[in-house]
């Protein structure tokens, strides 16, 4: 069976989600929306056989799910329209700015036996996969510290970058860990004039005592995306920047300061590929990842 999509929005990131989904066997774009006529011409030229609208209201029912890739003031009421007709959503990140919304819109998606996905890319790509296998496996000990630098992005001014790139490392963790920080605390500032604050650091405290330190800007000369994973018995540097070797595990010797460096094979395949993968599996079954992670993630974002 192949399921029909209509994207709303084609600026920065509904591209991406359009080239993902259209590239795949199970789906057909059918309808993209957008207010801009530039975009909707831009869309014309990437995707063959797709029709265009100004209008999401033009959605009509023969879509099986509708992609929200657009401010995300707009996430909310865009969610809600789409769920109280019954239509699966899946919704760029975040999915909303107040757990109350995010609660709203659950409780219409299980009445109306719909779906919610939200684009947490990095939980589907294959580094943080292996990360999530290592914790589970206990190889290398109790996980101590984990470090992450995320920096380059271009400067929103509907949110924050606690809200648009902080988010990437408190989906992580949450999927990595299954359990919220105990404490929180955070420094946020405007290193240039901008709308919105444009860097943070974060401290986080779980309750196994394992420390969280997250920095993050848009302000940034290079583009960093990395994240460092101290364990007691060795210390995993995750970088997403890297096109192959992107988990480099560096193994403690056991008597002495020096360490044993290991590449191990991943998943390479794009995450927002495996995402789309794992929707078309996701419609076939009852359980969902997102059912409990988008509560537990906006939860935190709103502490920081």
């Amino acid at each position: 069976m192949i399921y029909n999509v209509a994207l709303i929005g084609y600026g920065y990131w509904g591209p991406k989600l359009g080239r993902n989904f259209y590239n795949s066997s199970k789906f057909r774009i059918k309808k993209i929306v957008d207010l801009s006529n530039n975009n909707l011409l831009k869309a014309k030229k990437d995707f063959s056989n797709i029709s265009t609208s100004k209008n999401y209201k033009n959605i009509g029912k023969d879509c099986d799910l509708v992609v929200i890739a657009t401010t995300t003031q707009s996430h909310f009421t865009l969610a809600l329209y789409f769920l109280k007709r019954g239509f699966n959503v899946l919704v760029e990140k975040p999915l909303c700015l107040k757990l109350s919304q995010v609660k709203i819109l659950e409780k219409i998606s299980k009445k109306n036996k719909c779906k919610i996905f939200v684009d947490y890319p990095f939980i589907f790509s294959g580094s943080i996969k292996f990360i999530k296998k290592i914790i589970e496996s206990d190889k290398y000990g109790k996980l101590i510290r984990v470090e992450s630098y995320r920096e380059q992005a271009p400067i929103r001014k509907d949110v924050n970058v606690i809200w648009d790139l902080a988010v990437h490392d408190i989906s992580i963790l949450y999927y990595l860990l299954k359990q919220t920080p105990k404490k929180v605390s955070s420094t946020k500032l405007k290193m240039k004039k901008n709308k919105m604050q444009d860097s943070a650091q974060i401290h986080l405290t779980y309750p196994n005592q394992m420390e969280v330190f997250i920095k993050t800007s848009w302000i940034s000369p290079e583009k960093i995306r990395l994240m460092k994973f101290k364990f007691e018995k060795a210390e995993i540097i995750c970088d997403e920047n890297e096109p192959i070797y992107k988990i480099k595990q560096f193994i403690k010797s056991k008597n002495s300061n020096k360490y044993k460096l290991l590449i191990p094979e991943l998943d390479l395949n794009e995450p927002l590929s495996n995402l789309v993968k794992y929707i078309y599996k996701n419609f076939k079954n009852k359980n969902n990842i997102f059912d409990n992670l988008n509560k537990k993630i906006t939860q935190t974002l709103e502490k920081i």
